[in-house]
This record gives C-alpha cells, structure tokens and sequence, in this order.
C-alpha cells in the first residue's frame, strides 16, 4: 500500500517507518513534490491534522495521514498546546521553544506534562483518527542530543532520563505519537484481513 506522511519532518518518518508493516510503502511530501505551506488554522490537534491530510488528499489525490502533536504542560495552563511547533514566535525553533518552557517554569514545582499526538487518515476517502499521549514531568535541565523537539526536556513517567536520551527503539515503544500509530498500524492490519 502507498501511502503519503503529511510531513517534510525526517525525524518523524525515521521514527515512523519501523513501526509499519513492510507492505506499506510511506511517501514523504518531498517524494510528491508538495512544497505548499499548509496552514494550520484549526484550534483543537485533530483538526490541524485533518487540514494537512485533506489538503493533500484534495490537491494530491493521495491517501494519506498526517498528525499533530502537542506538548501541554499543567502549570502552564495547558501552554504550548497547539502552539508547540511555534511556541517561540514563527521564527522560532526547538531550542528556542525549549528554553521558553524553561523559563517560564523556572520557579515552578509542578512540572506535569504530557504530550498527544492525533493522526488522521484519510483513505478512500474516509476519515478516520487515531490517539496516542504519553505522561510525564518536564526536566529543569535540557537532557541528552537524540530525539527533536522537546524531547531533551520531556522526562515520561517511570523513567528518569528523557526522551533524547533513549534509543529510538525504547522511544517507540511509549511514545504518544508511537501509540497513536500502533493503532493506525492494527487498522491497516485490519483492513487486508
């Protein structure tokens, strides 16, 4: 099955790509040659999801998935939410929004976290979602080089090292975006029984 990410984020596929089936050939935006900006105007995960798989399911006329991640942090009233990507103003970028976070919870004892990712797929024209979120505190400290995004901050519950500092494969097996394709994975499976 060929089926297009909805994504130019290399460390998303290679975090993706083991968890599928070798039956299911995944094509990046790159490989389709979709060099659009797509917007992401929607205020809820599942629907920026939707916006960037529909975009490219209309304009492409590929079946597709795309997610959204977000990491909400409780002492920050849910912040940066939907705004993860850009937390840090458009300019921004991963080591900017992270010490963003650091700074705003500088003097804060409350570090619950937890990140969610909703996938949404559309094939044969159908919609469908799938959800993963993973619990966990945010460190004081940035903590290990692996990983993207706030993972050398993001500390999940049980573990004392952060996501930057597991190997992809330890990673994948807890990961919110992870178990949200886990369970698109055992609907394609579900789909050639």
């Amino acid at each position: 099955m060929k089926i297009v990410f909805v994504t130019n984020n290399k460390n998303k596929i290679k975090e993706i790509k083991p968890l599928l089936n070798s039956r299911t050939n995944i094509l990046s935006l790159n490989d389709i040659n979709c060099l659009d900006d797509i917007p992401e105007t929607s205020d809820s995960l599942q629907g920026n999801a939707f916006l960037k798989a529909n975009f490219v399911n209309q304009n492409y006329k590929y079946d597709c998935f795309a997610d959204d991640t977000g990491l909400f942090i409780d002492a920050l009233n849910g912040e940066p939410g939907i705004y993860s990507a850009r937390y840090a103003g458009e300019d921004g970028n991963s080591q900017k929004n992270i010490k963003k976070v650091l700074k705003k919870l500088k003097n804060i004892e409350n570090r619950e976290a937890h990140f969610t990712t909703i996938i949404s797929l559309i094939l044969k024209n159908k919609q469908y979602f799938f959800k993963g979120s993973v619990y966990g505190k945010i460190s004081k400290t940035i903590m290990g080089n692996d990983g993207f995004g706030y993972d050398p901050i993001f500390i999940p519950n049980g573990y004392d090292i952060s996501f930057a500092q597991m190997t992809l494969s330890e990673k994948n097996k807890i990961s919110h975006r992870a178990t949200a394709t886990k369970k698109l994975i055992e609907f394609f499976n579900s789909l050639e029984l």
